[in-house]
């Protein structure tokens, strides 16, 4: 999806070189996830875009700004029932948060679970990570198209 978001936008980040991802360090999105670490390499790679993650420490999803989004949709659609894709798409269409329409693309592509890099892998795009030192370094990663290039030996 972020590809996604990226492509269909680009006219809006030309001479944009560096993006910052805030994460919640969820299961799917950690940064000692192998596929998610191989994307986010792809995509730096792919864009020529440095790639920056930072994730919210457990717990403090206050602090997360999509999660108060989340609670804004939830009182939007006030306990109605769920019971088709037409029904969920239509209330997150008419969906405005701080004065803002939400943008709403249904995304089919199925992502596929149970696939891992090798722990060979995984090292090498290790080598290509820049975390900020060893004790907080899982919460703050850099990752640079150039680096991914050079290790990852992409074409």
């Amino acid at each position: 999806m972020l590809d996604y978001f990226w492509q269909t936008r680009k006219e809006r980040f030309l001479g944009i070189d560096t993006i910052l991802i805030n994460s919640d360090n969820g299961p799917e999105c950690h940064s000692r996830r192998t596929q998610f670490i191989k994307r986010i390499c792809e995509f730096a790679h792919k864009n020529n875009v440095t790639v920056r993650l930072a994730y919210y420490p457990p717990y403090h999803s206050k602090y997360n700004p999509i999660e108060r989004v989340w609670g804004g949709l939830e009182q939007h659609w006030n306990a109605d029932i769920l019971d088709s894709k037409e029904t969920v798409i239509k209330f997150a269409q008419s969906f405005v948060w701080a004065g803002k329409k939400a943008e709403v693309t249904v995304w089919d592509k199925v992502y596929q679970t149970g696939k891992k890099l090798s722990a060979k892998a995984m090292k090498l795009h290790e080598k290509v990570m820049d975390r900020l030192n060893d004790s907080i370094g899982k919460w703050f990663v850099t990752i640079k198209p150039q680096k991914v290039k050079e290790i990852l030996m992409y074409d």
